[in-house]
């Protein structure tokens, strides 16, 4: 499907200042003024200077919160989005009632709220990873979907479902039926996206200890709708014996 920029210009806005250098800024910044987020609920609040809002703004983690706070800006992370600051970038300190969070700690702590977030992390951090810019997909009916660049520049290209056979019911159990998968890629098609569907596999290792993600794989699927109308052959028009014409 390819990379629908929203103006001109837009692509080469986005060459010039790729997505892994701001992350990397980001990354710079937050490790510079020892950043800490305070886990909330599903979520981690962060709490920030100027200058690290806009880095989070343009490497599009988390949401801008507003705040009567003048000289300081707060956002809030998803749990994908805070271990992923925390644990593979190694730039936010997280904290539960004032207690500094180990990353087996914080893993614990995600799983406590989220049953299915090593498979919703797993694929998280193995878009990022990727320099794709990741961002909910509740909008589309997915998990997330995923951004070439900014979405500021750009549409996104997928709706992201992840999935895994090996949990009970599966990771995901929106694919399990044609009716399904059907639905879901009308929906895309309607949208001008590509369904991602990323397969989850724990080989054999369960999610108790941090160290199982290192054994996690990842496979990725793309499912489109076959359009009968583009791989036909070209028509050709024909005049029969009683002077009307017909498509062949």
């Amino acid at each position: 499907m390819g990379p629908r920029w929203k103006g001109k210009g837009f692509k080469a806005k986005a060459l010039a200042d790729p997505m892994s250098k701001v992350v990397l800024q980001l990354q710079s910044s937050l490790n510079q003024s020892n950043c800490e987020g305070f886990l909330c609920g599903c979520s981690v609040l962060l709490s920030v200077q100027a200058e690290q809002a806009d880095l989070l703004n343009r490497s599009c983690f988390g949401e801008a919160m507003v705040t009567a706070e003048k000289d300081k800006q707060w956002f809030q992370l998803s749990l994908e989005e805070g271990f992923y600051l925390s644990y593979a970038l190694k730039c936010l300190r997280i904290v539960e009632d004032k207690c500094l969070k180990s990353d087996e700690q914080l893993w614990q702590c995600m799983k406590s709220r989220s049953t299915l977030f090593p498979y919703f992390y797993k694929a998280y951090c193995h878009l990022r990873m990727k320099n794709w810019v990741v961002m909910s997909g509740i909008t589309y009916g997915a998990d997330f979907v995923a951004y070439r660049h900014h979405p500021e520049l750009v549409h996104s290209e997928y709706a992201v479902i992840v999935s895994s056979e090996e949990e009970e019911g599966g990771a995901n159990n929106r694919l399990r039926v044609w009716s399904d998968v059907h639905c879901a890629t009308r929906l895309c098609g309607g949208v001008a996206k590509a369904l991602l569907v990323l397969d989850i596999s724990r080989n054999g290792h369960s999610a108790d200890s941090l160290s199982c993600l290192e054994s996690y794989t990842v496979k990725e699927r793309t499912i489109t709708r076959w359009n009968p109308e583009q791989c036909r052959e070209d028509h050709t028009m024909v005049e029969s014996e009683n002077g009307a014409k017909e498509e062949i």
